[in-house]
């Protein structure tokens, strides 16, 4: 997770690798067995920093199990966050993103060989990308590109919420970033998906969130996702609050978002998020060559059977954990009041959450 910024990433997005042929856990050929998921949603809000928390389990599109522990406010208030609330998935979008750069490659449109500095060439042209001629859209996909996170120059602020920037401007300020390694080596950095959204619109001619709607939304009928892009987004519906803390260390209600200064603005529910990853993995999105263009799995739980996707924002974090036969989804979704660097142990107390309801006898 990286301070200072909208953006703020989870350590590791990770989306399994589609090619894997991995077994779901226990009697996923007929009943699943699960532990009981609204104990597990609890366990996770009582952690040090966490407001509140939501967790659902899918198997096959259909909902199985559900929790809501904590608030939907700071401090107790607002009662329990409501089943089926819209949250910021963060990082995942990312995941969200490569899917559509690589449909657009299966169209031939795009190359994953093409150059960053072919496909926009001002970044180029106006050394806004250290070494641009030999970046591929591969290496944006998969955070081998070396372009430093923009975050980390310090020009944005988590409580702005008037000034208006464009993906450029991001891009901009990631130049300021000392670069930390070659193109080939992994470095991962949010900036690459800002460049792959300028990309998507250049070459549609439509922006990003109408792609995603177009795309994803729409044909998987995830009525209730949509991508926020305005300077001051809040989200729509009842949902649960986030806290980030000021320059006093007073947690500050961070339900709006300056959407512009984030390229990880999808808002979504447990129920489209589940039906995202179920087609992806199970291939309606892509075919299986492109589907192995995907970034690469974190280590898995029980016993190498799920895959775990995370995301992080100030103020929230947000997990998707999938067999990789696409089946069985568990999404979480936890509001904090502390900052994402010292949220450790709520990420932890996720994955623990994960393992006690999706691998109960282990």
């Amino acid at each position: 997770m990286r301070r200072g910024g909208i953006t703020g990433t989870a350590v590791a997005m990770a989306c399994a690798a589609l090619a894997l042929s991995v077994p779901p856990p226990a009697t996923a050929a007929g009943r699943v067995a699960l532990g009981d998921v609204q104990q597990a949603i609890q366990k996770l809000a009582n952690t040090t920093g966490v407001v509140g928390t939501i967790g659902e389990v899918y198997v096959d599109g259909r909902r199985v199990g559900q929790g809501s522990a904590g608030s939907r406010l700071l401090d107790g208030k607002g009662g329990r966050i409501p089943p089926g609330s819209r949250y910021r998935i963060a990082s995942q979008t990312k995941i969200m993103e490569a899917a559509v750069v690589l449909q657009l490659v299966g169209e031939g449109k795009l190359s994953l060989d093409d150059k960053l500095s072919h496909l926009l060439p001002e970044v180029a042209t106006n050394d806004w990308v250290e070494l641009a001629d030999e970046i591929t859209v591969r290496d944006l996909i998969r955070h081998t590109s070396g372009i430093p996170q923009y975050t980390d120059s310090g020009k944005f602020d988590t409580f702005d919420f008037t000034t208006p920037y464009q993906p450029i401007d991001l891009v901009k300020a990631s130049r300021t970033v000392p670069r930390q390694g070659p193109v080939g080596q992994y470095l991962y950095s949010t900036t690459n998906y800002v460049l792959l959204g300028m990309i998507i619109e250049r070459t549609t001619g439509h922006d990003r969130a109408a792609e995603f709607a177009r795309r994803l939304f729409h044909p998987l009928g995830m009525n209730r996702s949509y991508l926020a892009t305005r300077v001051s987004d809040l989200i729509k519906g009842p949902h649960g609050h986030g806290y980030y803390p000021d320059g006093q260390g007073r947690p500050r209600d961070i339900d709006r978002l300056n959407a512009t200064i984030s390229a990880e603005g999808a808002i979504s529910t447990a129920h489209d998020v589940s039906t995202f990853y179920r087609a992806l993995f199970q291939g309606r999105l892509l075919p299986p060559e492109l589907q192995r263009q995907m970034p690469r799995p974190r280590p898995a739980l029980c016993g190498g059977t799920v895959a775990a996707i995370e995301g992080s924002a100030p103020g929230i974090t947000s997990a998707t954990f999938t067999t990789t036969d696409g089946r069985l989804q568990f999404e979480v979704a936890t509001t904090l009041k502390i900052d994402n660097m010292q949220a450790t142990d709520v990420g932890d107390a996720t994955a623990k959450a994960a393992e006690a309801v999706l691998c109960p006898t282990r």
